[in-house]
């Protein structure tokens, strides 16, 4: 193999040289870089540096489409990097990295969950309202180069407009930035974090029914059952909070609604808003609460009842508990901490936990879905969400 002339060269070859190189070999032009003949006849540029302390090489390309001088730059500007005690070879490969667009991230996202939601028409929902709202705005923006006033633009339209979709689809991109930040396509924080410091506050739940975030319900709920309420209050709000029924159908419980051997609670249609029998699904928590209720309430009808067993408690018992505890929630509010539960931390479709609400759905297909009450579905629901509570 032919040898460079001399122990350090500086510029050895010219761009002729090159050109008329023929035999394989490595040809020195100095500071570490090289012309390597192939024995195939091919031409390359290899770098010789040591990067933090270790000696590597850096391919620079061929010599028929890098010229010498651009090899020269491109050495140089290497060299500079590996004295400041960077790594040209890290960069070198960040370079050539192919970052996905937001609409690949997604997709790919979708399809890696797809098999683990049970309900096919929540899959199609996932994936399809970042087709409506996101995708026209950043669908073919790669996903490193995304930022807070993009996720912005994409809830702002909404955000007032239509919050619970809103809430969903911000979710679901926090979801794809945490994906693109565990495989390696982004760094920092998720820019969905903290976005609605940026929007207006949404006004579709009622004032008067403030709730506490999720996060802190289950703190609430061992913070309440410490407080010196007497018991039968404290069992009825705990099991307003795991069943996420109304106030009036909890204090006016009467025990011939529940089975507890099949675990359910069946509350006749005149107590129900709707006007429509509503079955609520019992989690293991919530039998125990009932089977206490009942052994502690005495001879009366009620499940909870009041100064006499012949009424129930007085519709302002969880006020006074909430007051005492220096909160300014409403007993209402933790059917909206439910809500937010349901939609941002499981996969359970968004038509379940409206089922477990017993709320009126005006949308005649969703309507057409709900025929039956899914009542062995909501089970699964409560059940977490009780998981969740304890």
């Amino acid at each position: 193999m032919p040898k460079a002339e001399g122990r350090h060269p500086e510029k050895a070859l010219s761009a002729l040289k090159v050109k008329h190189l023929k035999e394989p070999g490595r040809y020195t032009d100095g500071n570490g870089l090289y012309l390597v003949v192939d024995p195939s006849g091919a031409k390359r540029w290899l770098l010789r540096v040591t990067i933090q302390g270790k000696r590597s090489d850096i391919g620079l390309g061929s010599a028929g489409l890098v010229s010498l001088v651009e090899a020269r730059e491109k050495a140089f500007e290497y060299r500079k990097q590996a004295r400041a005690g960077g790594d040209p070879l890290a960069a070198k490969r960040e370079a050539k990295k192919i970052y996905p667009t937001f609409k690949k991230a997604a997709e790919t996202v979708h399809q890696e969950h797809k098999a683990a939601w049970k309900n096919a028409k929540h899959a199609d929902q996932w994936i399809n309202t970042l087709k409506q709202y996101a995708f026209p705005l950043v669908g073919e923006l790669r996903i490193d180069r995304i930022d807070t006033p993009e996720i912005l633009k994409i809830l702002s339209p909404i955000w007032l407009a239509k919050p619970e979709t809103a809430r969903r689809v911000r979710q679901r991109l926090k979801n794809v930035f945490d994906w693109a930040k565990a495989s390696g396509y982004r760094v920092g924080d998720n820019p969905v974090d903290g976005v609605t410091r940026g929007l207006p506050k949404q006004v579709d739940r009622d004032e008067h029914h403030a709730a506490l975030p999720f996060a802190e319900v289950p703190a609430f709920v061992k913070a309440m059952k410490a407080t010196t309420s007497n018991l039968i209050s404290k069992l009825a709000f705990e099991l307003l909070i795991l069943t996420a029924t109304r106030t009036s159908e909890i204090l006016l419980a009467e025990k011939d609604e529940f089975d507890l051997q099949a675990e359910f609670w069946t509350i006749p249609a005149e107590r129900m808003k709707a006007k429509r029998i509503h079955r609520v699904p019992l989690s293991a928590r919530a039998v125990e609460i009932v089977k206490e209720a009942i052994d502690y309430s005495g001879e009366g009808k009620y499940l909870f009842p009041g100064r006499s067993e012949k009424s129930p408690l007085s519709n302002t018992v969880f006020l006074q508990m909430l007051k005492r505890m220096e909160l300014s929630v409403t007993a209402h509010g933790f059917r909206s901490s439910f809500r937010d539960w349901a939609s941002e931390t499981t996969a359970f479709p968004s038509e379940l936990a409206e089922m477990a609400l017993a709320h009126t759905i005006e949308n005649k297909v969703e309507a057409a879905y709900r025929r039956g009450d899914l009542l062995e579905k909501r089970r699964e629901l409560m059940a977490a969400w009780s998981s969740f509570l304890m």
